[in-house]
């Protein structure tokens, strides 16, 4: 390696280039004679696919090269091998309108390695293969200090090894370092490879960005803007006077472009004022009988608020069972329930509640979401099955009537955005109700919370209310950051779990 460096550039290749190219090549391949491209093997992949042909530069001095080819995933599935995958040098398997971008070749000069330029090269891959919406990355890898070892291991024990890093090889150590997950072991791949004993490894880059079928319309979104309502307890004459003070959130949240309205658990507390003079138990039973009015009149508001409504929860009756349940009424009309599974000590003693018997996760136009009653957030298996089944974003009405409530809430809510890789909104009620029995006092601070590492802020809030006081939070939370935190992020929660140890399974009711 020289000691000093002026100028690196990274471009696509250049028939120009070819004399310093072909230079290269045979400094690289020093084990291999004759193994550089011809130049009418270089122009021919010019003319096909110019952009999957990348240079590196140092100091105007071509010293690496990446060369990539777009096939059908069902060749790649194929058992192949070297001169297969090229056409036998014609290149007649490059189909523009492939699934996978096929690696045919990379190197670098051994004068410059150490300087992590191939590392560039294969981040501009991985970029040109989201730009074209290819499904991945794949190529054959040598394993050239496999000779080292053949007599004593097989191809599989030691690519084992190498991934346990009781071995290194130059190429696979490499490969693995970068994100490349091990597809298969294809022997007699390279004619002439002797240091690799002919075999190759088969390795995959997934893009994670992959559209299989790209919409002109109706494209799933990846930013989504979510309008959390921190409602003021106050008191309402009746249901109509309910629905205008509902109304005017969501037609802020909506105004600013929202996607979602969150509102808090038994937010419609204000209407058992009436009920004042039964028993707690009678009156929420009462309030019970709004549970299917305010349904149709919120499904109305999604509809001409063109915004997806998560109505808190309300108490419903149901075979003479009292459950605390909400409602996703989405903007395309449709509304699904969703019940609270754990009650609290509070809700059984006071109200004589139940808790629900199903869960799930909920399709909409922004991807899958999952919604959790207050309580349940505390429960970390509910949010760990939804997030297996797709789950996104968490939402969270609650209702706490002390801090030390509230912190219960708010602490397992970001365990959950932690652990899940996922955003989790959450939003309560405050103020006081001086005239409904068990519902005197609430604390509150909507927030939005994201998982821990770089993409996102460092403390895992991605934005908050003021405490105690009625207002909305609008946010923004973008998909792809998780979808990125997922296959890339420092620590790969999902990927990492140890299934051969434990699993959470959803059992059957």
């Amino acid at each position: 390696m020289q000691t000093k460096i002026n100028k690196v550039e990274l471009r696509n290749l250049e028939i120009e280039d070819y004399k310093q190219l072909k230079n290269s090549m045979i400094e690289s391949y020093p084990e291999m004679a004759n193994s550089y491209w011809k130049e009418k093997d270089i122009e021919k992949l010019l003319s096909i696919f110019p952009e999957g042909q990348l240079v590196i530069l140092v100091d105007e001095k071509v010293v690496g090269s990446a060369l990539s080819l777009i096939v059908d995933e069902k060749l790649v599935d194929k058992r192949h091998n070297y001169k297969q995958i090229i056409g036998d040098y014609t290149f007649s398997t490059h189909n523009p309108n492939g699934e996978i971008l096929y690696g045919i070749d990379v190197f670098i000069h051994p004068n410059y390695r150490g300087l992590r330029l191939g590392r560039r090269l294969y981040d501009a891959r991985k970029e040109l293969c989201e730009q074209l919406n290819l499904k991945a990355i794949v190529f054959a890898g040598r394993i050239p200090n496999y000779n080292q070892h053949s007599k004593k291991l097989t191809p599989k024990n030691y690519i084992d090894k190498v991934k346990h890093k009781e071995l290194h090889d130059p190429v696979l150590s490499f490969q693995l370092s970068n994100d490349f997950h091990v597809l298969r072991i294809i022997k007699n791949y390279l004619e002439g490879d002797e240091e690799s004993k002919e075999f190759a490894v088969l390795l995959e880059w997934n893009n994670v960005y992959y559209d299989e079928s790209p919409k002109l319309i109706n494209l799933e979104k990846s930013v989504i803007r979510l309008g959390l309502v921190q409602w003021q307890m106050r008191q309402l004459n009746n249901l109509e006077e309910f629905f205008e003070q509902a109304e005017f959130f969501i037609d802020v949240v909506s105004g600013y472009g929202s996607d979602f309205a969150l509102f808090p658990e038994l937010f419609i507390a204000p209407l058992m004022a009436d009920y004042n003079h039964l028993s707690e138990a009678e009156a929420i039973r009462e309030l019970a009988r709004y549970s299917d009015p305010i349904r149709k009149r919120f499904q109305e508001f999604a509809i001409s608020y063109n915004i997806n409504i998560i109505t808190g929860s309300m108490p419903l009756l149901d075979n003479g069972n009292l459950y605390n349940v909400g409602f996703l009424c989405k903007r395309d009309g449709t509304s699904e329930m969703y019940t609270k599974i754990h009650v609290t000590p509070n809700e059984v003693q006071h109200w004589g509640m139940k808790g629900g018997s199903q869960f799930k996760t909920f399709d909409t136009d922004c991807g899958k979401i999952g919604i959790l009653i207050c309580y349940d957030v505390e429960f970390p298996e509910l949010s760990r099955i939804m997030s297996d089944e797709g789950m996104n974003i968490l939402f969270v009405p609650f209702l706490t009537d002390t801090q030390n409530a509230y912190t219960r809430v708010k602490h397992c809510s970001q365990a959950r955005a932690i652990e899940n890789e996922c955003y989790v909104a959450i939003a309560g009620c405050v103020g006081n109700l001086p005239k409904v029995n068990n519902m005197d006092i609430q604390y509150a601070q909507a927030s939005v919370f994201t998982p821990s590492d770089f993409a996102f802020p460092s403390n895992g809030i991605k934005a908050e209310a003021t405490p105690n006081t009625e207002m909305t939070l609008i946010v923004d939370v973008d998909l792809n950051l998780l979808k990125e935190l997922h296959e890339h992020g420092s620590v790969r929660i999902l990927k990492d779990r140890r299934n051969d140890l434990y699993e959470i399974k959803k059992l059957e009711p």
